[in-house]
């Protein structure tokens, strides 16, 4: 009986290796739901990333040579103060199983302006271009534009066209984490000029993806957010001073003073570099992910074995029928079913239902399994009551989260407690008893034929 529960522990460690082959297959379908996240992100716009009205003013440098004459500049000044309000609202766009949440955002941006004693960093003999200042504009991708954008500076409504002084601006540290953003800009000829105060307000329509994000464009930047989404992550370099979540949408707000933002206010296009990192941005995300909920359950694969086969071995102990190790083969097969059969009903009806579905028939085909393999109604009752506790235990660690490691480790303590009471009167080096024998008190367990 030693030799058998140490075959079998090792069977239960053998029979995840197909259980590999099921989380290759998550992967394959994880792989392709992120396919179809590219894809259809690249037709409404993606992950999008504004940044709020900009000063942009040409300059020439002082010539040095002849070369140098020709060069031209863009000195960059930020508003004194920055204010946005972004509304946003969201629908699931579907590919076959595979959704995508996509919004359309209306931005309102408002900039203040005080040029008093700017420029300041403008190199000495640099000649300012204020007939050519525009008010710049920048978003990540231009394709999710849903109407035309306006600038109202000093009264004066004008439609933003692609920039003449800076087409693109690259912000973000490092190669790859790079972003691009495009520039649109508004000409402000006899609105900006030194030592002139004015406010400017720009208005955009888009549509995007999974995220959208204003960045922290003024020295002191207020941002409100609206929107329906039941379910946003707020992140960025900053976290909302407020927020509220219910069922039918979000708010939240954000303020950054200069001194947090850590970007200096005005200076050349690359002073702006480091801009990225003060994004105040919102992900609508997918809490009812299917494929990372089932990823998560297949992580307690070896103690779906170790139990259910425990309580075969447990039931063979206590009813003396011998159990084949192909009828433990194929108990491990049934629950390596299971997870193909939550991973397809989670897809269509979400992991909760896909989980309750699967586990209901895995549950009562084991149960079923007990009944046929000891020819008693009883034992099949008793591994339905057992069986439907270990799922309904998979389950509540999955959502517990933060309290699986307790609960999962408590759990597990009281079987192996349950394992050593049931078998505390196995002679372990003898054969499997009788049918009924070790239920007796103070029974003793038969010795085999060749002790």
């Amino acid at each position: 009986m030693g030799v058998k529960l140490i075959v079998v522990c090792g069977l239960a460690l053998v029979m995840t290796i197909p259980a590999l082959f099921v989380g290759s297959l998550i992967d394959e379908r994880t792989a392709r739901d992120a396919d179809v996240v590219r894809e259809i992100s690249g037709h409404v716009g993606g992950q999008q990333t504004f940044l709020g009205p900009t000063l942009a003013i040409p300059y020439s440098p002082p010539p040095q040579s002849e070369a140098d004459a020709r060069k031209h500049s863009t000195y960059l000044i930020s508003p004194t103060r920055a204010s946005a309000v972004l509304k946003t609202t969201t629908e699931e766009r579907r590919r076959s199983l595979f959704r995508v949440p996509v919004f359309q955002a209306d931005l309102r941006m408002d900039a203040a302006f005080d040029l008093s004693g700017l420029p300041a960093g403008v190199p000495q003999g640099a000649q300012l271009d204020w007939s050519r200042a525009e008010i710049l504009v920048g978003v990540s991708d231009a394709r999710g534009a849903l109407a035309d954008a306006t600038v109202t500076a000093d009264g004066t409504t004008s439609t933003l066209v692609p920039s003449e002084t800076t087409p693109d601006l690259f912000i973000g540290d490092g190669s790859q984490s790079r972003t691009k953003l495009t520039l649109f800009g508004a000409k402000v000829e006899g609105i900006a000029k030194p030592n002139a105060k004015f406010n400017v307000t720009s208005a955009l329509r888009f549509s995007g993806a999974q995220r959208v994000a204003v960045l922290a464009y003024g020295k002191t930047t207020h941002l409100a957010v609206q929107g329906d989404w039941p379910s946003p992550g707020f992140d960025g370099g900053f976290l909302p001073l407020t927020r509220t979540v219910t069922k039918h949408g979000f708010s939240a707000e954000w303020s950054v003073p200069f001194i947090a933002r850590g970007v200096r206010a005005e200076g050349l296009p690359d002073t702006m570099a480091g801009i990225e990192a003060t994004s105040l941005g919102v992900s609508f995300i997918e809490v009812a992910d299917p494929y990372q909920s089932v990823n998560r359950s297949l992580k307690y694969i070896l103690l779906f074995f170790g139990l259910a086969f425990l309580t075969h071995f447990i039931f063979e102990v206590t009813t003396g029928k011998r159990v084949h190790f192909a009828q433990y083969i194929l108990v491990g097969v049934a629950q390596i079913i299971f997870y193909l059969l939550l991973l397809s009903f989670a897809e269509r009806i979400g992991f909760d239902y896909g989980f309750l579905i699967a586990g209901a028939a895995t549950v009562s085909l084991l149960a079923s399994n007990a009944g046929w393999i000891f020819s008693s109604r009883l034992q099949g009752v008793r591994a339905l009551a057992i069986f439907a506790l270990l799922y309904s235990l998979i389950y509540l660690l999955l959502r517990l989260e933060d309290n699986a490691l307790l609960v999962g480790a408590i759990a597990s303590f009281l079987a192996v407690s349950a394992a050593m009471y049931f078998t505390r009167k196995i002679d372990w080096y003898g054969s499997l008893p009788a049918a009924g024998i070790s239920e007796k008190p103070g029974a003793t367990m038969p010795q085999s034929d060749t002790a």
